[in-house]
């Protein structure tokens, strides 16, 4: 047997006076996620047949119309954005200055004294994967190599394919 539901008087009364003024299907439904049991001792089984949506969603809507009425209304946080980040978007901007003069000028910026100016001011150490993935969030990017010389010439070659002796012996 599952725990006896806490009744709370005042939430009640704000879920009635949100099904009234209720804009969307979201706030009607968290509304009616809260109402339901209290007025008619549904389960959250039960409500959940009622509302349409899983258990779980039950218990996510009582808790989203819950934190609404005592911050107000808001629209739900959705999922995304840096959560893990180590550095703001404006830190890591004022991180790769110092590098940035070189690389515009065609220098060439080596990877290891980046990550170790990283891990120095993080103050703890670092993998690389970290520092590339920097580098690409804000435009940087590997320039490989070229598959021919810029200085090679095409006829130059196919002319020696073409007369080169046939038989040759190693030195």
């Amino acid at each position: 047997m599952g725990r006896p539901r806490n009744s709370d008087t005042e939430l009640e009364n704000q879920a009635r006076e949100a099904v009234k003024t209720a804009k969307t299907l979201e706030e009607l439904r968290a509304a009616q996620a809260v109402l339901l049991p209290a007025e008619t001792g549904a389960t959250l089984e039960q409500t959940a047949a009622l509302l349409g949506v899983s258990r779980a969603n039950v218990n996510l809507m009582q808790a989203r119309f819950r934190k609404s009425q005592q911050i107000g209304p808001h629209l739900p946080r959705l999922r995304g954005g840096r959560r893990n980040a180590l550095l703001t978007p404006e830190q890591e901007i004022e991180f790769l200055a110092p590098w940035l003069d070189s690389a515009q000028a065609g220098g060439m910026l080596v990877v290891s004294p980046v990550r170790a100016a990283l891990a120095l001011r993080l103050g703890r150490p670092i993998k690389a994967s970290v520092t590339y993935r920097l580098l690409a969030r804000h435009g940087w990017r590997k320039v490989a190599p070229d598959t021919a010389h810029p200085k090679s010439d095409p006829l130059a070659q196919a002319d020696w394919k073409k007369n080169s002796r046939k038989n040759w012996r190693p030195c």
